[in-house]
């Protein structure tokens, strides 16, 4: 429905569009942060809000003509909150980044010392890299996993914030397969006085269906993302327990960090929490979690290196320079014959970020297109057998083939509008 006026009024957009289709149609997506959105979710998207400009909150408006704006983030706040179990939401952020940002501005001013976990060793940018506004306004102190488990070391994140008294501490991350212990988060951070804030962008989904500890009751704040394993929209979440918090992070937000806000993701954020709240979901997210686990095991029995030994969450980081191949070439690899991952840092790696050593596997979306344990299974085995043989063309049209008819199996029909 939607592309039968852009075939007409732009023809070069509706190519890309289409091209985007088909790429989606016959590629396996196996990036950890991508998911697929029901056409309700698009509809929602797509539809006129865009058009509204909504500066404030509900009932607090500087615009008239807000009324039914006002509506659809209410409830959108109201479906955020019974998801989770929290006392209060802001659906209002673009991005977890921004979310975090407004954290930031909340709780620290330029200079303060945070601690976040180190890039390289799962972190993500908007923790402390350098290269991101978190690492160029504030004193960073990064924590990390230890070298013969991969696992984060708690013992030594307690050293560092009683050496560096962080005002702010992150548990989250961007390529950590394993449980995250918010309760030891927690503990740590009152013995320093810190504020304690859970990213939990990547994991959103599990926690929502207690298919890993949530960070509610224990952080002072939670971002997220909305996408990922939420299945919504590209988008951020604000969630916290009292009062006090809310009205800050209302105010960080807007109009401390961004303006109007993006009406028409905030009735997708909604349609998208709204899903999350059925039963089939909790279903969804318990196979999300088997598939992610299959697959690990399957690299595993191969002979390939897992980073931690496994998973307990939807993220898989395969070390792929023990096989003599770095990540950027084993995702290009990939990508050339329908699989698409990306490269990815593992710990204490010797490669720089562009090139580096590993590559991240996620089971959501592959999950949200119907495949099961036993694809996973068959997907697994693929890989290895590109990575095995990468040089040969024989292997690599096999596996090409044998991702076509996956594909195949499950069309992309019904995440579509037109």
């Amino acid at each position: 429905m939607l592309k039968q006026y852009l075939k007409q009024s732009d023809p070069d957009v509706y190519d890309i569009l289409v091209r985007e289709d088909r790429r989606q149609d016959e590629n396996l997506e196996m990036i950890a942060s991508e998911n697929f959105v029901s056409r309700s979710v698009l509809e929602a998207y797509s539809s006129t809000l865009t058009n509204k400009y909504a500066e404030g909150y509900p009932g607090k408006r500087y615009y008239n003509g807000c009324e039914h704006a006002d509506s659809i983030e209410s409830l959108a706040i109201e479906r955020a909150k019974k998801l989770f179990g929290a006392e209060y939401a802001n659906v209002q952020p673009h991005s977890g980044a921004q979310a975090n940002m407004a954290v930031f501005l909340g709780f620290l001013q330029p200079g303060d010392t945070f601690l976040g976990m180190d890039l390289n060793h799962g972190g993500h940018l908007s923790h402390g890299s350098r290269v991101n506004f978190s690492g160029r306004y504030f004193n960073v102190v990064s924590y990390g996993v230890r070298q013969d488990d991969q696992r984060i070391d708690y013992d030594a994140v307690h050293s560092l914030a009683k050496e560096h008294k962080p005002k702010l501490m992150i548990a989250g991350f961007s390529a950590y397969p394993r449980e995250l212990d918010f309760a030891r988060f927690r503990e740590i951070a009152d013995e320093v006085g810190a504020i304690l804030m859970a990213d939990i962008a990547h994991i959103a989904g599990l926690v929502a269906v207690g298919e890993h500890p949530t960070s509610i009751n224990v952080a002072h704040i939670t971002t997220t993302t909305t996408h990922k394993t939420l299945r919504g929209p590209r988008g951020g979440l604000i969630l916290s327990n009292t009062e006090e918090h809310n009205k800050l992070m209302n105010s960080r937000v807007f109009p401390g960090t961004q303006g109007g806000p993006l009406m028409h993701v905030i009735a997708a954020k909604a349609v998208a929490f709204g899903e999350a709240l059925q039963a089939d979901y909790r279903t969804y997210i318990k196979q999300v979690k088997v598939n992610a686990n299959v697959l690990a095991e399957t690299f595993m029995e191969r002979g390939f290196s897992v980073v931690s030994g496994g998973t307990d969450n939807h993220l898989v980081l395969l070390d792929v320079m023990s096989r003599g191949v770095t990540g950027a070439v084993a995702a290009d690899e990939l990508h050339a014959v329908g699989i698409t991952a990306n490269k990815n840092a593992i710990p204490f790696d010797t490669q720089p970020p562009a090139v580096a050593s590993g590559v991240r596997f996620g089971s959501p979306a592959l999950t949200t297109r119907g495949l099961g344990a036993d694809e996973f299974r068959r997907v697994g085995h693929l890989i290895c057998d590109l990575l095995e043989n990468i040089e040969d063309s024989k292997a690599r049209e096999q596996v090409q083939a044998g991702v076509r008819e996956l594909a195949q199996k499950f069309p992309m029909d019904r995440f579509r509008l037109d």
